[in-house]
């Protein structure tokens, strides 16, 4: 055994009494050490089991000339059964059924002291009298836990470090109430703190707990523990859980990078938080579960998901309170479902969600006073049955849908504002209720109150302002309507508000329409004392797609550039239809003429014009009601949610209706790994209203060949639907020359000397990868051409009309350099 000595003095209330003596071993020396003296250790490796009865100081060399090692084979290296002071001690420990240091009573002062250990615990505390004070110690136990105070034991624990440790890094149990401040727990294999047990309890103070393997913080069966201004993070599980009775305060806390749920909560567990922030999680930032479950949120911040799942989940009956709150850049901000449950979210601000700001389904509720939801794709959604709740002062602005009501739910609206949505305010299908009191709707691209037939809904007091396509659509048996009003604006504006309830058909921005619109359905009449309905700026348009004849049409489509297979297949299409036509008025059978087409080719090709042109033909020949082209994409018609990618697909056709629905990339409704993709609802809502009201609209999907050819077998009725498919080849150099010199008489410029074999060789060896964009290439050229020319000519004082028109080879954009 490698040991020094050790020199014990031993005090005593006058300095005649103090006296020294060294001793060979620990052991010795404290057999004749009583309460008082000092025992100063000689660095070395004592292999010994000590145990302190007495008050005395035990510490190492204070000059830093080597340290003390307490090693001994198995058992306990330190056990304190006095109010001792330890210091500078390095602590070892071989028995896996042992702690390595072990306080058993009294208050002992512990500084400056290194656990390193394969044992049971680098630190245990047991029993009601057991209060250490610990501070500066650094545990490392990758057999075991790193701390351990159980029994009804305490204690304080400052600036402490526990490194990787095998399991919980500092466990609290049976009855422990210690307090932490500014201490590290990292790096364990187990929870980085666990307080478990009905009486435990822990107070931590500016802690950090950080690469854990498991979860950060586990409170659980009744025990309770307070955290201010702490941080947990780089956890493999969730960062805080609470679970059965337990109760957490949360106080200026960060918790993040969590790649599961930040905080989840289950089996009647209370959470506060105050003033913390959760970001960069995986699952959700709140995960509240089950009957008696509670969370009580007061200015905190919940942010920056990882993952596709929402911020706030409120399930099985639990509940949570929201005030002065924020949740932001989240794919959903807040989820409440099932019976029983309820959210409170008082003057808070939902923003940047992706999909739905407020979600309530499966009998839920949710009540929101004073909130704000800014840029989400819907504000609320109340889903069905038995879900509802209210939603007082709160306003929402830039959103795909500002409030959604489905399915039989019953939610109360008071004094909300929508502002911007890009579809309608407020939409209310599939026999969804609700009473919107003093609700606002402006700046919409959409309608303002959208309500389906069958939704026994109550408006009241209600006004719209700048809605594109209306302030109010609905059946006209369908909403009880008082007293709402609406400034003019959008197509087919009818109904003034009665003294009564109901509406007359004056021009106030309320529109009712049938349950089943037909093309060729004419609005109601007005009564012979209203004022008569103003035109409809999308009926004049239509009137003047119409009035073009067909020749005229196609004289357009044959004066673009290139294209000749497909003019020649848009004119074979449009004699079927015309000599259908004829065949019909002469009392013959007409063929069968599918309309719905598949264009493929690469960007730029001329597919979306093509388009618009198809659709004036066939309007032009009375096929199509108006002939007008909406065009859309994956994110025009894919909602969130299973049921919205119905919705939007259906609100699309029916903008569509009597023209021409345009959908671009069309392939990426059916992605190649789309798992549970929501596209493909897309398709199976597409194909089957294309089947329904097979003559109100036409379908044109497009895109890449290849992809498109995939699209088409993702579904037994898209490839029926689409019998005839138009290939766009690429331009090629000569085209693209052409489109440029379009460009430039349009603008009225000319090509210099030159400047067109220029172009012709630019556009040979311009390289045609994946981005080469065709059409849509040449007319960037040109406009580069344009802006470097206004470079070399506003160098000239006093150009002429020449210099101020011709484009030279020196305008040409640079090529590429080839990667």
């Amino acid at each position: 055994m490698v040991q020094g000595t050790v020199q014990v003095t031993h005090g005593g209330s006058s300095r005649w009494r103090r006296r020294s003596g060294e001793y060979p071993t620990l052991t010795a020396a404290l057999a004749v050490a009583g309460d008082g003296d000092v025992l100063s250790i000689a660095p070395g490796t004592y292999r010994e089991n000590l145990v302190l009865h007495h008050a005395v100081t035990l510490r190492g060399p204070e000059d830093g000339s080597g340290s003390v090692r307490i090693a001994p084979p198995d058992g306990v290296a330190l056990t304190l059964r006095a109010s001792a002071v330890v210091q500078d001690l390095h602590l070892e420990g071989q028995d896996r059924a042992a702690p390595a240091l072990l306080v058993e009573d009294g208050s002992p002062e512990l500084t400056d002291l290194r656990v390193s250990t394969h044992s049971a615990a680098g630190i245990e505390v047991r029993g009601p009298g057991a209060r250490p004070l610990v501070r500066r110690c650094t545990v490392e136990n990758p057999a075991g836990v790193g701390i351990v105070v159980l029994d009804g034991g305490g204690g304080v624990f400052e600036e402490c470090e526990v490194v990787a440790s095998g399991q919980t890094g500092f466990s609290v149990r049976g009855g422990g109430r210690p307090r932490l401040e500014r201490c590290r727990i990292h790096h364990s294999t187990g929870a980085g703190i666990a307080v478990t047990g009905e009486g435990s309890g822990l107070e931590a103070l500016g802690c950090e707990v950080y690469e854990v393997r498991g979860a950060g913080v586990q409170i659980a069966a009744r025990a309770a523990a307070r955290l201010t201004d702490c941080a947990v993070h780089r956890t493999t599980a969730d960062g805080v859980t609470l679970d059965t009775d337990a109760v957490l305060t949360l106080a200026g806390c960060d918790i993040h990078d969590i790649p599961e749920n930040a905080v989840d909560l289950r089996s009647r567990s209370v959470l506060t938080l105050s003033r913390t922030s959760v970001r960069r999680f995986g699952r959700n930032g709140l995960s509240v579960w089950d009957p008696g479950t509670r969370v009580d949120a007061e200015s905190c911040e919940i942010h920056d998901s990882t993952g596709d799942y929402p911020a706030v989940w409120v399930s099985d009956g639990a509940t949570a309170s929201l005030d002065s709150c924020r949740v932001h850049d989240v794919p959903d901000a807040l989820f409440v479902l099932d019976r029983g449950s309820a959210v409170e979210v008082t003057d808070s601000d939902l923003s940047q969600v992706r999909n739905t700001a407020v979600s309530v389904s499966d009998g839920a509720t949710a009540r929101l006073d004073d909130c704000r939801v800014r840029e989400a794709g819907t504000g609320a959604w109340f889903r069905d049955h038995g879900s509802g709740g209210t939603l007082a002062g709160c306003t929402i602005d830039t959103v795909q849908t500002g409030v959604i009501v489905t399915k039989g739910a019953d939610p109360a609206l008071e004094r909300c504002t929508v502002t911007s949505p890009a579809e309608a305010g407020f939409y209310v299908s599939a026999g969804g209720r609700g009473t919107f009191t003093a609700c606002r709707v402006t700046d919409s691209s959409g309608f303002g109150f959208h309500v389906l037939d069958g939704c026994r809904t109550t408006l009241t007091r209600c006004h719209t302002e700048r809605c594109a396509r209306g302030g109010y659509e609905f059946p006209e048996d369908g909403p009880l309507v008082e007293e709402c009003t609406g400034d003019g604006s959008g197509p087919r504006q009818a109904a003034q508000p009665l003294p009564g309830g109901g509406f007359s058909g004056a021009q106030t921005g309320v529109r009712t329409v049938t349950a089943a619109r037909s093309p060729a359905a004419q609005p109601a009449p007005a009564s012979p004392a209203s004022v008569p309905r103003p035109a409809d700026p999308e009926d004049a348009a239509a009137a003047a797609v119409a009035a073009r004849a067909s020749g005229a049409v196609l004289g357009q489509l044959d004066g673009l550039v290139g294209l000749d297979s497909v003019k020649r297949e848009v004119r074979a299409l449009t004699d079927m239809i015309e000599v259908g036509r004829r065949r019909q008025q002469a009392g013959l059978k007409a063929a069968s003429v599918r309309r719905h087409l598949v264009f493929t080719g690469s960007p730029g090709t001329g597919k979306t014009t093509v388009a618009r042109l198809y659709g004036e033909i066939l309007a032009s020949l009375g096929v199509l009601e108006r002939g007008h082209l909406v065009e859309v994409s994956r994110v025009d018609l894919v909602g969130e949610h299973i049921g919205s990618t119905a919705i939007r697909t259906q609100e699309a056709f029916e903008r569509a209706r009597g023209g021409v629905l345009f959908i671009d990339e069309a392939y990426a409704l059916a992605p190649e790994d789309s798992g549970r993709d929501f596209g493909r609802e897309a398709i199976d809502t597409l194909v089957k209203l294309m089947e329904d009201h097979r003559d109100a609209v036409v379908v044109i999907v497009a895109g890449y060949t290849a992809e498109m050819e995939r699209f088409l077998t993702v579904n037994p009725g898209v490839a029926s639907r689409f019998s005839r498919t138009i290939a766009f080849g690429d331009y090629g150099p000569g085209e693209l020359l052409r489109i440029v010199e379009q460009q430039a008489e349009e603008h009225e410029y000319r090509l210099g000397e030159g400047t067109a074999e220029a172009l012709l060789a630019y556009f040979t060896e311009l390289p045609k990868g994946p981005a080469f964009g065709n059409g849509r290439t040449a007319r960037l050229t040109f406009e580069s051409m344009v802006e470097r020319h206004a470079g070399r000519v506003a160098q000239l004082s006093e150009p002429s009309t020449d210099e101020l028109t011709l484009l030279f080879p020196a305008d040409l954009p640079t090529l590429p350099t080839p990667c």
